[in-house]
């Protein structure tokens, strides 16, 4: 038995030590992942005691192969040193220990530090006493199952599991490749408009064979680009070339990327919450794990990136004044006001000095205003040209990002909405303030409608804070249980691909 273990560990962790080859008792060899926790540990253990016999062994290989399904690497936690006949129980309680304390952490935490790639990142993290856990499996013999019960419970990380076992085991013809090139438009023709309409065909559509985007193939184009939520324009620009590129391979990537991103966040995100996925467009408001309604939004800019950080909303303002950020007053505004100086008064602008004065904007030469040190600050009246529309649902952030109304709703029909600059603008607010403020006395529709008929400012404090998430994820669980694959807008799925593939340091 204990030469067939010893196989299959080799046979798992062939070519990963790293470590050189000498005696297995050597210091300079071993491989410990996570050691302080490995060394608090074993102090409490007698030396060479924890990892008793071949079975322990067997489980620790079991548990760690079993990563595989949640998207990390067993690779990079076995080392061929364990399997070494020479190796002292010591130093094999070492090694072990190592080997299950990083994989239980990652497993918990996530492989990478979730602001290593997501500067902005708030939300807390998963916990478990992982040395008590060690200790309760090694007594009764189920290390096998040890990791396994450290993954996220959500939803949504099941469906997205499951998706990633089915494309490993999936059979499927070789994939047809549209190459890269100019926008493909309609009326073009060649070689790569043959490719595109073979991985239509491939991809379950029924384009036209002629080699030209002519109109069949502009019909399949389109229904293609809805079903991945593109714009569905019938051009094959960037986005609708890797959405037709994107094979079993590149799914796989993705999903592994979103595990990570669930075992991020904790368990509980909150009774009532609302979940915002800048990825996807859309703000989701759950209660008791319930999704009960989805709102489309608008996100920021690729240069003005909305961040991803976990907050509370405490309040909602209707008819609201909105108070232009500095940087867009610089940016922004400065140069409006200073090729057309009728734009402070037309769009409702209030201008203030720095003691939060009314300034006349009539007195004001704007192109002598400095932008790097503008002296004014900019405020705007409510009415219908007001940027934040007639509601804002805060949370307040260092970021000064949250979910506002917008009075240029018709960009709400565009399926790739990175339109603002940061703040989330929300379809229909009214109704989604409605659903926060269902719990808090006095605040019903007819309240609501009343304070936005006044025309006048007017907040509404909640009864209690709701949490709210702003996340990306660029795979996410269907309704019916599927996945949706998302275009990475932000391109910020490379960084945590790289990162699951580094082994740990």
């Amino acid at each position: 038995m204990i030469a067939t273990i010893r196989n299959g560990l080799l046979a798992l962790a062939i070519g990963l030590t790293g470590l050189g080859h000498g005696p297995a008792d050597a210091q300079s060899r071993l491989r410990i992942l996570a050691p302080q926790a490995t060394a608090e540990f074993l102090d409490a253990h007698d030396p060479g005691s924890v990892w008793r016999d071949a079975e322990d062994i067997a489980g620790l290989q079991a548990a760690i192969s079993g990563l595989e399904a949640h998207g990390l690497n067993p690779l990079h936690y076995l080392t061929r040193d364990l399997l070494d006949p020479d190796l002292s129980p010591r130093l094999r309680d070492q090694l072990a220990t190592s080997a299950w304390f990083s994989a239980a952490a990652h497993m918990l935490y996530g492989k990478l530090d979730p602001e290593t790639v997501e500067p902005d990142w708030t939300a807390a993290n998963r916990q478990a006493d992982l040395a008590a856990m060690l200790k309760a499996a090694l007594a009764t013999n189920s290390v096998a199952t040890s990791l396994e019960a450290l993954a996220p419970r959500q939803p949504g990380y099941a469906v997205l599991r499951a998706e990633y076992e089915a494309l490993k085991t999936r059979q499927t013809e070789p994939q047809a490749i549209v190459s890269d090139g100019p926008v493909l438009k309609p009326g073009m023709s060649g070689v790569r408009v043959h490719q595109v309409e073979a991985r239509l065909r491939q991809l379950g559509f029924e384009p036209g064979e002629s080699g030209v985007m002519d109109e069949n193939t502009l019909a399949a184009v389109k229904f293609f680009q809805a079903s991945v939520d593109l714009d569905d324009d019938g051009i094959i620009g960037a986005a609708t070339l890797t959405a037709l590129n994107r094979g079993d391979a590149q799914k796989l990537e993705q999903i592994r990327v979103n595990l990570e991103r669930w075992r991020w966040l904790p368990d509980d995100l909150g009774r009532v919450h609302l979940r915002a996925n800048i990825a996807g467009f859309d703000v989701t408001a759950y209660k008791d794990g319930v999704a009960e309604r989805t709102h489309l939004t608008i996100v920021g800019k690729t240069y003005r990136k909305t961040p991803v950080f976990s907050d509370e909303i405490e309040y909602i303002v209707f008819n609201p004044w909105w108070e232009t950020p500095p940087s867009l007053a610089r940016q922004d505004k400065l140069p409006m006001f200073q090729r057309d100086p009728g734009a402070v008064q037309r769009l409702g602008f209030q201008v203030l000095d720095r003691n939060g004065a009314v300034v006349d904007a009539s007195t004001i030469d704007w192109k002598a205003v400095p932008a790097g040190t503008m002296p004014y600050r900019l405020r705007q009246a409510p009415g219908d040209l007001n940027a934040l529309g007639q509601v804002k649902i805060m949370f307040p952030n260092k970021h000064n990002v949250y979910l506002h109304d917008t009075p240029t709703r018709g960009l709400f029909a565009q399926r790739q909405r990175a339109f603002s600059s940061g703040c989330m603008r929300t379809q229909n607010p009214i109704d989604l303030s409605e659903w926060l403020l269902s719990d808090t006395p006095n605040w019903d529709r007819a309240k609501i409608e009343a304070a936005l008929a006044s025309k006048k400012e007017t907040r509404a404090n909640l009864a209690g804070k709701i949490p709210v998430h702003v996340l990306y994820l660029t795979a996410v669980s269907e309704t019916d249980g599927g996945v949706r694959y998302l275009d990475d807008i932000y391109g910020r799925d490379a960084a945590v691909l790289t990162g699951l593939r580094a082994p740990p340091q």
